[in-house]
C-alpha cells in the first residue's frame, strides 16, 4: 500500500517538531509545506528537503491526501475549512477550532464530503499515560472518583519569540494547554458532564525576553489565572489549576484518587515519565514501565535530560484508520469535547455558574505496545 501524501501549512516553531518526527512513522510520507510567509516556506523546506508551496498550491495539490494544520490557534477553522473544501483530509495542531460552533460546523462538512478530521494533542498516546489507562481499567485503584490537575507557569513570553497570540482571545492556559489535561482525563476516566471556574488576568501586560522582539510589551486580553471544577460523567469531580501568573509551583501535574487507592501522574505535554500508585495508604510505588514504544527516551531535553517524544503518532493513527478503516484516536468527537470543556470554562468564569457539556465521546481506543509498534517503521 503507497504512502499517503502529507502537506504541511504553517511553518512556525511547532513545524519543526512534526517535520523531524514524522519519519519515524509508516503509512505516510511529508512531501510539501506552506506558509503565508514564503521566506518561512522555503528555510523550512531546504531544512527538511520538502518542497515549498503556496498555501493555494498546497490545496490544490494532486500527491497531497492530508493536510496538517500548524497555522495560529485564530486561523485553525478557516484553515481546516479549505482544506476539507479542498477535498483533503485535515489534521490540525491544538485547540481545535475557538469555540463548538465552528467545530461542528467543520465536523459536519467533514461528514459530508466522506473526510476525516484529526487534532492534537497526542501525548495521551504515550506509553507513561497507556500505562495508567490500563491500570485505571485493571481496577488497581477503584473507581475514580477525583483528582486534580495543575499546570503552573509564568507565561510564553520567557522562551517563545512571537508570543503575542498566547495572550489573545483563543490564547491563555486553558486553550493551549488545557487540551493536554483534558485529553488525557476524557481517555482515562471518560467524558465530562459539567464544569464552574473562576478566573482572572492578573498581569495586563506581559514584556518578551527573549529573540529579537525582547523588550516588547504585548498586551494580555484573555483569562492567564483558571480554578475550575469538573464533573466527569461517572461521578469523578477534579479541580483544575491553569495559570500563566504564578511564579513557581511544586504541584504534581495530574493525580487521581480511586476507592482502592491513588495514582500520581506525568506531565500529558510529554510522553513519557514515571506513574506511582498507593493502594489503601502505603507508600506510593513507580510502577514498572512496559515495553511500550512511545515511552522510550528518544530526544534531549533541558539540562541534557533524555525524554520520550513521539508527536505525529496521532498522524499516523489517522493514517492507518483510514486504510483500515476505523476509528482514529485523536478523532474530531473526543477533539470537539475537550472544545466543549475548555470554553465551558472560561464561560463559567464569566458567568460563575454551573455549565453542563452539550457533547459528549467515547474513551479513545487504548494504545497497546503491538498497535504502537504497528505504527513505527523501525520497530
Amino acid at each position: 500500500m503507497s504512502n499517503l501524501g502529507v502537506g504541511i501549512i504553517g511553518c512556525g516553531n511547532i513545524s519543526t517538531t512534526y517535520l523531524k518526527f514524522a519519519p519515524k512513522f509508516r503509512g505516510f510520507e511529508i512531501r510539501a509545506v506552506a506558509d503565508i510567509n514564503m521566506d518561512a516556506a522555503y528555510a523550512r523546506a531546504e531544512e527538511y528537503q520538502v518542497r515549498a508551496n503556496t498555501v493555494d498550491e498546497l490545496l490544490a495539490a494532486d500527491d497531497i491526501d492530508i493536510i496538517v494544520n500548524l497555522t495560529i490557534p485564530a486561523a485553525h477553522f478557516d484553515i481546516t475549512r479549505r482544506i476539507l473544501e479542498a477535498g483533503k483530509h485535515a489534521y490540525s495542531e491544538k485547540p481545535f477550532v475557538l469555540n463548538l460552533e465552528e467545530g461542528k460546523a467543520l465536523r459536519d462538512l467533514a461528514e459530508s464530503k466522506g473526510l476525516r478530521i484529526g487534532s492534537a494533542p497526542d501525548t495521551f498516546l504515550g506509553g507513561s499515560h497507556q500505562l495508567a489507562r490500563s491500570t485505571i481499567d485493571g481496577g488497581q485503584i477503584g473507581k475514580v472518583i477525583g483528582g486534580t490537575c495543575h499546570v503552573m507557569s509564568h507565561g510564553m513570553e520567557h522562551w517563545h519569540p512571537n508570543p503575542d497570540f498566547f495572550y489573545q482571545p483563543g490564547g491563555g492556559p486553558i486553550l493551549d494547554l488545557g487540551p493536554y489535561y483534558i485529553t488525557n482525563l476524557i481517555q482515562l476516566i471518560g467524558p465530562v458532564r459539567a464544569v464552574t471556574a473562576m478566573t482572572a488576568t492578573s498581569f495586563p501586560s506581559r514584556t518578551i525576553t527573549n529573540g529579537p522582539r525582547t523588550g516588547v510589551t504585548v498586551p494580555v486580553d484573555t483569562p492567564t489565572n483558571i480554578h475550575a471544577l469538573l464533573e466527569f460523567e461517572i461521578g469523578a469531580i477534579i479541580t483544575f489549576g491553569a495559570s500563566w501568573d504564578v511564579w513557581k509551583s511544586s504541584h504534581p501535574n495530574m493525580e487521581l484518587y480511586g476507592t482502592e487507592g491513588s495514582m500520581s501522574l506525568p506531565d500529558p505535554n510529554f510522553f513519557g515519565g514515571d506513574v506511582t500508585v498507593t493502594e489503601k495508604g502505603d507508600d506510593y510505588g513507580v510502577i514498572p514501565a512496559t515495553d511500550h514504544p512511545f515511552g522510550v527516551p528518544n530526544e534531549e531535553h533541558g539540562g541534557g535530560v533524555l525524554q520520550a517524544n513521539y508527536r505525529a503518532a496521532g498522524l499516523a493513527d489517522m493514517v492507518q484508520s483510514i486504510n483500515e478503516g476505523r476509528p482514529h484516536r485523536c478523532n474530531i468527537d473526543v477533539a470537539l469535547h475537550a472544545i466543549d470543556v475548555m470554553t465551558s470554562i472560561l464561560g463559567a468564569g464569566e458567568t460563575r455558574q454551573w455549565i453542563e457539556m452539550t457533547t459528549t465521546c467515547e474513551r479513545p481506543a487504548a494504545l497497546s505496545t503491538t498497535a504502537a509498534l504497528a505504527l513505527l517503521i523501525d520497530a
